[in-house]
């Protein structure tokens, strides 16, 4: 048993480097014909799969041997899918797609990888994924009246299924750059974030929460994905709030909320981003720079949101001589920065996004050799380690995007994408806030219990042609449902994200889902503030950006304030509505909107001074330990 765990385990290893490999190589010299890379991408991610999650587990977590056997039959099973595609492309081009007839081995493969790809990605996503999939299969073949053959064909033998735009993004841009986060993972640069957000926030009120906002966002912005970001950093920082007295539901929140914001922060971003790029048909620098000013704002309504809480309750800081120097961290460490460095300027350059990656992964190490402080996180074995982490990080985005190209072509060869738009459309009448409010709403259902890269892909395809049709421009409409797929993983009642903070918090789904929406009230009121401003995504002159952002910016602080009872000082309950109310009014810009908002904010302000709010009682302070 232990020997064949062994060869298990190098096998992992040695397929694991041999898919690097195939992918260095591919930016390097480019991608061969479109059913080989995708088709070698999914082989390499199905192979590992069915060999790292096995099909069975005894009690002491053994695998037993008949699970062995099935889950080898398995990775057999995907060789002869994906290798009778390879073998015959003349075939697959020279054949007319849902005209000629399926041949046996075409149904039977058909079939075999198709389910393939579903168990697939229920043994590394969970069930809500695969069975989201079955049901559009179902809705194609029973309600739509596709006939299974017709449906087989577009799934396997055409690039427009399983082997469709998601896993063509997925097997150019994301492996690389997933690599690349497990690098700087491996490297220490984790260390950098968190002693650098330690000095410069530790002291402040909410100073621990600050620091968890700020490493989450340093991090995940690399990581890419919100859950792994909360099981990586607030392994460190939930607890450092738990320890100072900060209640649970809040520290899981904070973690959950800042993690999920670092899939919208540049320059990495989340996977969905390079999915994004591709539907728009644009290049991953656009999307940066489209992305750069929500996200900003995102951050500091969470900042300010913290510090507010913070101040209303009393909430404790860090020591200061407890903390790092700001100056010896940036001595120690500050070069590790430089890997970011240069992938925002191969970017710049012109090149395309997966060989500024490819240069961000080359450059991790060696910058690290620069000085003895981070010298001895260079190893061969830490970058073997960097490799196969990396690797097994892709697995997840792998099998999304196989199973997402299964709903993509159902929804678009079955009418169901016309069909949503139309209805969307009846029921909004033509009204934009109502149709803005209906998708998302649609946007978070259609969302929960997938990751952010299958929901936003779903809902590009239901939700973003009815904005456009209503006159969204096209870069808003898909910010705007890539924002509500980010904000389905924090949202009650299947909040992905959350789940993990609380894991680790020890807090309850509901008292930490409130905090959680409360912390990322702005993540819901931003996109319909660009839906309206396109000048928020940096599209149109500065005249334009610079007045809707200092609009958008008073709007989300306004709505921090009054979502957690605190500016300049605690807040009665008039005050805290008025300034909700002036968030609200600032989302469409315009002389008016902007004076109302502005008149209730100064309104706000006033009448808190005229009548004072009480002092934050005892049990709300440093000592509440309920509210998990």
């Amino acid at each position: 048993m232990e020997r064949t765990a062994k060869l298990f385990a190098w096998t992992i290893t040695a397929v694991s480097v041999a898919m690097a490999l195939f992918h260095f190589q591919v930016v390097l010299f480019g991608a061969p014909q479109v059913f080989t890379f995708r088709g070698t991408h999914l082989l390499f991610g199905l192979v590992l799969v069915f060999l790292i999650f096995p099909t069975h587990r005894d009690a002491d977590g053994n695998v037993p041997a008949w699970s062995r056997f099935l889950d080898v039959a398995l990775v057999a099973a995907s060789l002869v899918a994906i290798g009778y595609l390879m073998q015959n492309q003349e075939y697959l081009f020279t054949r007319f797609q849902g005209i000629d007839p399926l041949s046996t081995a075409d149904i039977v493969l058909g079939v075999t990888l198709v389910v393939l790809v579903l168990e697939a990605t229920r043994r590394t996503t969970g069930l809500a994924l695969p069975i989201t999939a079955l049901l559009f299969i179902s809705y194609g073949i029973f309600v739509a009246g596709l006939p299974p053959q017709y449906l087989l064909d577009i799934l396997y033998l055409t690039p427009e299924g399983i082997f469709g735009i998601p896993l063509g993004v997925s097997a150019t841009y994301m492996v690389l750059f997933i690599m690349f986060g497990a690098f700087i993972q491996v490297s220490g640069t984790g260390d950098l974030f968190r002693d650098f957000s330690l000095g410069i926030a530790g002291w402040a009120a909410g100073g621990p929460a600050k620091v968890a906002c700020l490493t989450s966002a340093m991090f995940g912005t690399i990581s890419g994905s919100s859950t792994a970001n909360v099981m990586t950093t607030g392994t460190f920082t939930i607890p450092m709030m738990r320890r100072l007295g900060y209640r649970p539901a809040f520290s899981g929140a904070v973690e959950a909320v800042a993690s999920t914001g670092g899939q919208i922060m540049p320059p990495i971003m989340g996977a969905a981003a390079f999915v994004m790029a591709e539907f728009m048909g644009t290049s991953y620098l656009t999307v940066i720079s489209i992305a750069i000013l929500p996200a900003i704002m995102f951050f500091v309504c969470v900042f300010f949101a913290i510090h507010f809480e913070a101040k209303r309750l009393s909430l404790p800081s860090l020591p200061r001589e407890e903390l790092p120097s700001v100056r010896r961290v940036l001595l120690d460490r500050g070069h590790q920065v430089i890997p970011l460095i240069v992938i925002v300027a191969v970017l710049m350059s012109g090149y395309s996004a997966p060989y500024a990656a490819l240069w961000g992964c080359i450059t991790v190490f060696p910058i690290a050799l620069l000085r003895s402080t981070t010298r001895g996180d260079v190893r061969p074995s830490k970058i073997l380690e960097g490799v196969v982490l990396g690797i097994r990080n892709c697995l997840q985005v792998i099998m999304a995007c196989a199973t997402a190209g299964i709903v993509i072509a159902v929804i678009g060869f079955s009418g169901l994408g016309l069909e949503f738009t139309s209805l969307l459309e009846g029921l909004s009448r033509d009204t934009l806030i109502l149709a803005l409010i209906l998708t998302a709403i649609a946007g978070i259902i259609l969302g929960m219990g997938l990751p952010t890269t299958p929901a936003y892909i779903v809902q590009t395809a239901l939700l973003v042609p009815a904005l456009i049709e209503l006159g969204v421009r096209m870069e808003a409409a898909h910010m705007f449902v890539f924002y509500f797929a980010i904000l389905s993983v924090i949202t009650p009642p299947v909040a992905i994200s959350l789940f993990a903070a609380n894991s680790l918090s020890g807090a309850k789904l509901w008292p930490a889902g409130l905090a959680a929406v409360k912390l990322a009230a702005t993540g819901y009121i931003v996109p319909f503030m660009f839906a309206y401003a396109p000048a928020l995504l940096l599209i149109g002159g500065w005249s334009e950006t610079i007045p809707a952002a200092i609009s958008a910016l008073a709007g989300v602080v306004a709505l921090a304030a009054g979502l957690h009872g605190y500016l300049l000082q605690r807040l009665t309950a008039l005050p805290r509505v008025m300034l909700v109310a002036a968030a609200l009014t600032l989302i469409q810009p315009g002389i008016v909107t902007d004076l109302a908002g502005a008149l209730l904010i100064v309104g706000s302000i006033f009448l808190a001074r005229l009548r004072p709010a009480e002092p934050a009682p005892v049990t709300e302070g440093v000592q509440a330990t309920d509210g998990r």
